[in-house]
């Protein structure tokens, strides 16, 4: 089958993890893949193009442009494409519009958020207005099913849900060995309990209220550092919260890295305190991972974490409740073990790339997911 995948760029991100790894399944099944980006190719396109798969940047320039569009155009229709699967809102309408009257077979979005930016009314009326020219409208979660079918945003004709999946045999679990190498790269005392997050750098993530929650845990536990891994816009503004909060010397911002999986191997404990989510892929490696886990209770992390059984969750928003739930792990490692192994065994069982990419090829066939 022909496949061409159509993202803004394959930056760092979960939502482009997420595509390099169905793109890469994809292509050890037989299928010939390529991925057009709208604007650049991005800091991940290399890992596809060490797999001979085509990676092609269309350079789009603000407002309408149609140089842009002949050139995703060329590229969909000189891969003689049946499946076009796009990548959020803006990819979509500009890949619609781009490849209209083209004999593709099968037109597929993927919504990977959960479209909180309100403010984006001409960029939902345009994506509306593509989803005549499209089959299927794929959610990453059922909340932001529910969520985009109750705004009037997607049809529920058109609706279905397929969360994302990792590679599980991919990751090793934390280790002793691995805990002491990030302690020794960060000048840390080895027994150091390391509390770390995935991210990028923006308000949905809310780092800051992590920080200030890891203050009032730091105040009980000084044997504790908190790790930032992800870069982005508000990194300035976080070094200076984090000096606000009197722990500077014990929050490291580790920037982007393609080491995730090795850092995480090296953590005690995992906390993603967002705002917003939609099927979150650093729940998932942590998952994998066996990391105890806390996380705040918006979109589909609730769907991932099971409070009380493979992780705890706590209200969005609210840093003495984040503090809390990590003070009751780390003072209760046992408690904390058990629901890192039961978060393991929930990964490999529901959030495997596997399963995720049969349920693809489904939508790819013309038919429904289970």
């Amino acid at each position: 089958m022909n496949i061409t995948h159509f993202v803004e760029s394959l930056d760092r991100g979960g939502l482009e993890r997420m595509v390099l790894e169905l793109v890469k399944y994809q292509h050890r099944q037989g299928h010939r893949c390529q991925v057009v980006c709208l604007y650049t190719s991005g800091s991940l396109a290399h890992e596809l193009d060490e797999l001979g798969i085509a990676v092609t940047a269309c350079g789009k320039r603000d407002g309408l442009d149609l140089t842009a569009l002949a050139r995703a155009r060329r590229m969909v229709g000189d891969h003689a494409t049946e499946v076009l699967h796009t990548h959020n809102a803006v990819a979509h309408y500009q890949a619609v519009l781009a490849t209209c009257g083209l004999p593709v077979r099968q037109v597929i979005n993927t919504r990977h958020g959960m479209g909180v930016n309100r403010r984006a009314r001409r960029r939902e009326w345009l994506y509306r207005r593509a989803l005549i020219r499209t089959d299927t409208v794929v959610t990453v979660c059922e909340a932001a099913r529910n969520d985009a079918i109750q705004r009037g945003i997607v049809p529920s004709a058109k609706a279905r849900v397929v969360p994302n999946g990792i590679h599980v045999d991919a990751f090793q679990t934390a280790s002793p060995r691995a805990h002491e190498r990030i302690a020794h790269q960060l000048n840390l005392p080895e027994n150091t309990r390391i509390i770390g997050t995935v991210g990028r750098l923006n308000w949905t993530k809310d780092q800051l209220g992590l920080i200030r929650a890891f203050r009032q845990v730091h105040e009980q536990h000084a044997d504790t550092a908190l790790v930032l891994i992800g870069d982005g816009e508000l990194r300035a503004s976080l070094q200076q919260g984090a000096i606000d909060a009197g722990v500077a010397d014990s929050v490291h911002f580790l920037g982007d890295r393609s080491d995730v999986r090795d850092l995480l191997q090296g953590l005690d404990m995992f906390v993603l305190p967002s705002l917003s989510e939609g099927y979150s892929m650093a729940l998932l490696e942590a998952s994998a991972v066996a990391l105890p886990i806390v996380a705040t209770q918006v979109g589909g992390n609730g769907e991932i974490v099971r409070d009380g059984v493979n992780g705890c969750l706590v209200p969005a928003g609210n840093p003495d409740a984040l503090a809390q739930a990590m003070l009751v792990l780390l003072r209760n490692p046992q408690r904390a073990t058990a629901l890192g192994q039961a978060a393991r065994a929930w990964v490999e069982r529901y959030g495997s790339l596997e399963t995720m990419a049969m349920r693809y090829a489904q939508l790819y066939e013309g038919g429904k997911t289970p």
